[in-house]
């Protein structure tokens, strides 16, 4: 069985998301390597004890997670595949119990700024900060801690035996977070990939930017996110993230060739199928 590494403890978002692209992609559940940091998951990776990894990357309500475009850049573990997972919050408690009998709620900070609308109606509940929404979770289940609940997901409700009181109480519906793919063991099929993302640096030159994505546009590429960050140690000079689709996987190459001559420190941080 493959095992994946994520961020976090079995039923988070980051297992909900690896559940998804490999039982899409293979058919198989995969075993789950827990991971306290998002760097830890690329050394479980580099010591063997998993085979490849899932990671977030953006969310469509907070945005980038600007670390992770660091580490993508730091590790050399190409991008595979990519998953887009609507986030889903739920409160939920030791069966038993309904919401007035709830009075404090655990889980990680993301999840009490996507819920505090839905507590609004409840003044009753204390909210307190853990550092994950799935661990919430396990900690009600595991210590039995009744007129406690957590906020998680489905899965984790599922995995600890935990009743949900109220579902989906997200503010913003539409709250999608862009998990990334790093397995090695995967071939993609040039004739299907569809997406690339890179990384590279520019001269110190006005237009420079503007002039490299002219050639993309000129070529078919259709940007689909563009993320700078900062160069330690050299002021005013930046890394740019980019993300491109196209339909032919020739003339993205004729791109590369044009704009490369213009980059500095180009690295092709994954070429594969886009999920949407």
């Amino acid at each position: 069985m493959k095992k994946v590494a994520i961020q976090g403890v079995k039923g988070c978002f980051h297992e909900q998301a690896a559940r998804l692209f490999y039982e899409q992609s293979e058919g198989v559940v995969p075993d789950i390597c827990e991971c306290s940091t998002f760097d830890s998951l690329y050394s479980s990776v580099e010591a063997g004890d998993a085979d490849a990894a899932v990671m977030a990357i953006e969310n469509t309500v907070s945005g980038g997670l600007l670390p992770n475009f660091e580490l993508l850049r730091k590790y050399d573990r190409k991008i595979k595949g990519e998953v887009f997972l609507r986030i889903q919050q739920n409160l939920m408690a030791l069966p038993g119990q309904t919401i007035e009998d709830i009075k404090e709620v655990r889980t990680h900070y993301m999840a009490i700024n996507q819920t505090r609308e839905f507590f609004k109606n409840y003044p009753w509940i204390r909210l307190v900060e853990s550092e994950d929404t799935a661990k919430s979770a396990a900690e009600v289940a595991a210590e039995g801690l009744m007129g406690v609940g957590a906020v998680a997901s489905t899965l984790a409700a599922e995995l600890y035996g935990l009743e949900i009181l109220a579902e989906s109480i997200e503010t913003y519906k539409q709250n999608f977070t862009r998990f990334l793919v790093l397995d090695d063991s995967i071939q993609v099929d040039k004739s299907k990939v569809n997406k690339s993302s890179m990384c590279f640096t520019l001269s110190h030159t006005p237009g420079s930017l503007a002039h490299v994505l002219t050639i993309l546009s000129f070529y078919g590429m259709n940007l689909t996110r563009i993320q700078s960050l900062p160069i330690p140690g050299q002021e005013w000079q930046y890394f740019f993230y980019v993300d491109i689709k196209f339909q032919d996987y020739l003339r993205y190459e004729q791109a590369l060739a044009a704009v490369r001559p213009l980059m500095e420190d180009l690295n092709i941080l994954g070429e594969y199928v886009a999920s949407i």
